[in-house]
């Protein structure tokens, strides 16, 4: 009975999480919309200059966070398992949208080496999961 009443407790807390998702995800499109419009109205017109462009290809990671989030939130009320290869794109994106915003003239070399590694590290390990998921060669055969 416990077990139950935690599994739709567990079920409920992920609706919810997917709804909050699924709206800072309208919301951050129509503030990508907005900025856009703003953008290409401004009297340079169709040249964005860099902030913008750091500003927008931001704006569009955090979309794309989001979506993966939502898609992330949805395979675990449906498999009840949480997705490692998921996990490390979600990870791996939200640290390039980071780097992309980072304001390099006021970040110290340290910080900048610790995304680094950080970011190396991810990918190293999105690596192992892929390829621990593919099927191995049988002993006769070459790679």
């Amino acid at each position: 009975m416990f077990d139950t009443i935690f599994h739709n407790f567990e079920r409920f807390l992920a609706a919810i999480l997917l709804f909050l998702i699924a709206v800072v995800a309208v919301i951050s499109v129509a503030e990508l919309c907005f900025v856009l419009y703003k953008d290409l109205t401004s009297p340079l017109g169709l040249f964005l200059g860099l902030d913008e462009l750091f500003e927008v290809f931001g704006m569009f990671l955090m979309v794309l966070i989001a979506i993966e989030l939502m898609s992330s939130i949805y395979m675990y009320m449906k498999d009840k398992s949480v997705h490692v290869e998921l996990m490390l794109l979600i990870a791996i994106t939200a640290l390039t949208r980071k780097v992309v915003i980072m304001d390099k003239a006021t970040s110290d070399a340290m910080t900048m080496f610790g995304m680094a590694a950080l970011l190396g590290t991810l990918i190293g390990g999105y690596y192992l999961v892929k390829r621990s998921g593919e099927p191995r060669p049988h002993s006769g055969e070459r790679r």
